[in-house]
């Protein structure tokens, strides 16, 4: 008969947003905590697995496009005319028109175990390739979704399937054009492509329901979509303001902002994450906060497409909450992620520590992580804010070998970890209360490695 709990003893551990010391934490067979004990006695650590490093929660990855990953690296040279945005996407849609099911589980698999081996415990999958290359349906429409459930149920990464739609070309357009053909979809697609995922009962595995953007879908079809993850309980993710070309075409073609637009016709509450919102008001943000939805912020995409700067002081003082995602995977590290959060910060207003003056404690670092764990939950609709009881047992082991912690005292690690490069390794990654990472890598690596490697041969051949 199996075990009713298992019981793991760390020396340190980040609980309530602090470092906790000699914490005895015991999961249950559901993969929740049962119990956090800082502070425990000597004899309640008797046949407690003793974990090797400090241990941090497991981070939610908000945002992701998996096929991006097989252009990550591709994209940065240029013919000498104006790059932006809208040129690398003409060039990523080389990529999307291209891929195959067995491919994108290829490029998926060995993404998820990047991200498991960096600590991401849950990644949510904005995922608008539907249809096959000539743009028809697959014969099962749940084709290309399956292909990213098998890549995570493969290295044990928690998913949050997002079927996104993505009907038009931009405002005012009749529909795709013919290199969109693949993302084509329906407000009653998506949703049932969502309740397919659902319908597997796999563990780890949830959905919410997407919209690509303002641009394209019109606004019937935004709220179908609002009022059937309302029904569902599901969480609704939306990208909105990333760049000012799409605020200018919302503006004439609706007289107002993006996010103004969003938050006075759609019913946003606390289901909704909005994604980039680089170019948000701050009376928007104040909008957003008092809606109770969450921002997912890019902080490497948004830079390396050269969006812009997310306004982090003004949302902070709005009391905003956020989260954080990899979006086109050029790093698959949080601790990268926050460190240019900071950094685009202070570049901007030339100053220094600007989260832990904003967000209201000593630690840059701290403040950072705190707000990127508590956001993330909003993104799943699963209970993943940390270590605490009722959460998901998903946790990382610090390797104190790592270079950047060498010498640092205990209660500086993670303040090492976010601002002192290379990344910090992680010995141990644990998915509700699962090993999936051991030695720093997940089992299956040298494996997931050649499958990758031979489909992006065959892509980019």
């Amino acid at each position: 008969m199996a075990a009713e709990s298992t019981r793991y003893f760390a020396a340190q551990a980040w609980v309530d947003g602090a470092w906790a010391q000699d914490v005895l934490l015991t999961a249950g067979r559901d993969g929740h905590w049962l119990s956090i004990e800082p502070n425990a006695a000597p004899e309640a650590l008797r046949g407690a697995e003793r974990l090797s490093g400090p241990v941090l929660p497991g981070l939610v990855n908000a945002h992701s496009h998996a096929f991006q990953r097989a252009i990550a690296g591709l994209t940065e040279r240029s013919n000498g005319s104006d790059d932006d945005f809208w040129s690398w996407r003409d060039r990523m849609y080389s990529a999307a028109l291209r891929i195959t099911p067995d491919q994108l589980e290829a490029v998926a698999a060995l993404l998820y175990a990047e991200l498991l081996q960096a600590g991401y415990t849950q990644v949510c999958e904005f995922h608008y390739l539907h249809n096959n290359t000539d743009g028809r349906p697959y014969a099962d429409p749940l084709a290309m979704s399956l292909a990213l459930v098998r890549a995570a149920q493969r290295v044990g990464m928690g998913l949050t399937l997002l079927p996104t739609l993505y009907m038009r070309s931009g405002f005012g357009a009749a529909g795709l054009r013919e290199d969109q053909r693949r993302f084509a979809s329906t407000p009653e697609s998506v949703l049932r492509l969502a309740e397919g995922a659902l319908a597997l009962g796999y563990d780890r595995i949830n959905a919410g329901l997407a919209l690509h953007s303002l641009r394209a879908v019109d606004a019937a079809a935004l709220l179908e979509v609002a009022a059937a993850a309302r029904a569902q309980g599901m969480a609704v993710h939306i990208h909105i303001a990333e760049q000012m070309q799409e605020v200018d075409a919302c503006v004439a073609a609706t007289g107002q902002r993006p996010l103004d637009w969003l938050l006075s016709h759609a019913p946003v509450d606390a289901r909704w994450n909005l994604v980039h919102a680089t170019q948000a008001s701050g009376a928007e943000l104040q909008g957003v906060q008092r809606s109770g939805a969450t921002v997912v912020i890019c902080p490497t995409t948004e830079a390396n497409l050269g969006d812009g700067v997310f306004d982090l002081p003004a949302y902070a003082k709005a009391g905003g909450r956020w989260s954080i995602g990899s979006d086109s995977h050029v790093t698959r590290s949080w601790q990268e992620e926050l460190r240019v959060l900071e950094y685009s910060q202070r570049l901007s207003l030339r100053q220094r520590n600007i989260a832990s003056r904003v967000l209201g404690g000593p630690s840059s670092a701290a403040m950072l992580f705190s707000a990127a764990l508590a956001g993330g939950s909003a993104a799943t609709s699963l209970s993943m804010v940390g270590l605490a009881v009722g959460q998901r047992a998903d946790f990382a082991v610090v390797d104190l070998s790592s270079a950047a912690l060498l010498g640092v005292p205990a209660d500086h690690v993670l303040d090492a970890m976010v601002f002192s490069s290379p990344d910090t390794r992680l010995s141990e990654v644990f998915v509700a209360g699962r090993r999936v990472v051991s030695g720093g890598q997940v089992t299956d690596w040298p494996r997931l490695a050649a499958d990758f490697s031979q489909a992006m041969k065959v892509l980019w051949a």
